[in-house]
């Protein structure tokens, strides 16, 4: 009796859901269900409003309605030569994108990081003395005349991609670094990002060979910039370790200035 009684109910509520769908077809013009659709949260059209009908489910699943959300909201390609192939991931993966980094410009002190080298006088946090490219980035992270490294390890998943979109989409992966020498003393830059799978094993890995500044020098802000493209299957986590020292072994903070350090995923075309 209950298995009837709920299948009963089901097909009730599908034949409801059918009649409303007939209903709506009937006395409201596609155009202006798609400027509703349009006016709608996205997660609540491709969860809920895709699921009434046939009709809705085309227009949701139309590369016109993502493209049109874009423009609304002043989503485009940073090549507008390069058309994205899929507009909803694209509008999808723009709307995600943020630095999956904590503190990284050192407005917490050392929070969110993990020191695996803290030599010399270790690490330190003063505020720019070099003008930086960004005047809302006042503060960074100074070496000392022993090595200094710190990390941080990114878990995808805790930040919302999951393994099958990331083995599936591959989207891009962004490093970026900015360093600085000290002036007065001359200094050493380095960095390591990994790719690595469920176990902690590096799938790819980016190390430039070590930057090293001479004493005396006038050198600006430096980025450091690497796109991570077909990694392949498998990434889970992302391991972020930057750091240096001075060349001149000073007591003290004179060794290279690290600040604003990201890591993004974002779409090919973004």
């Amino acid at each position: 009796m209950g298995q009837s009684g709920s299948g009963h109910i089901h097909v009730a509520s599908r034949q409801r859901r059918s009649e409303e769908c007939t209903v709506l077809q009937a006395d409201v013009p596609l155009a202006v269900v798609e400027e509703i659709l349009l006016n709608l949260p996205a997660h609540q059209v491709v969860r809920v409003c895709r699921l009434v009908c046939r009709e809705w489910k085309e227009l949701v699943d139309s590369a016109s309605h993502w493209r049109e959300r874009c423009r609304r909201e002043g989503i485009q390609p940073c090549d507008a030569s390069r058309t994205p192939e899929d507009w909803r991931l694209f509008y999808f993966l723009t709307k995600k994108q943020h630095n999956l980094l904590k503190n990284p410009s050192a407005e917490d002190v050392l929070q969110g990081w993990e020191i695996v080298c803290n030599e010399g006088d270790g690490w330190a946090v003063e505020g720019n003395r070099k003008p930086f490219p960004d005047d809302t980035v006042t503060k960074c992270f100074v070496t000392s005349y022993g090595l200094c490294l710190k990390r941080q390890l990114i878990d995808l998943k805790k930040e919302g991609y999951n393994a099958a979109f990331t083995d599936q989409v591959q989207p891009h992966i962004k490093i970026s670094d900015w360093y600085a020498p000290c002036p007065d003393c001359g200094s050493e830059y380095q960095i390591c990002v990994e790719l690595l799978d469920q176990s902690k094993n590096p799938i790819r890995t980016f190390q430039p060979e070590k930057v090293v500044f001479p004493s005396g020098n006038s050198e600006p802000w430096c980025q450091m910039t690497h796109v991570f493209k077909d990694y392949g299957p498998g990434v889970r986590f992302i391991r972020f370790t930057h750091g240096g020292k001075d060349t001149r072994f000073w007591a003290g903070h004179f060794g290279i200035r690290i600040t604003s350090s990201s890591v993004e995923i974002y779409s090919a075309e973004g």
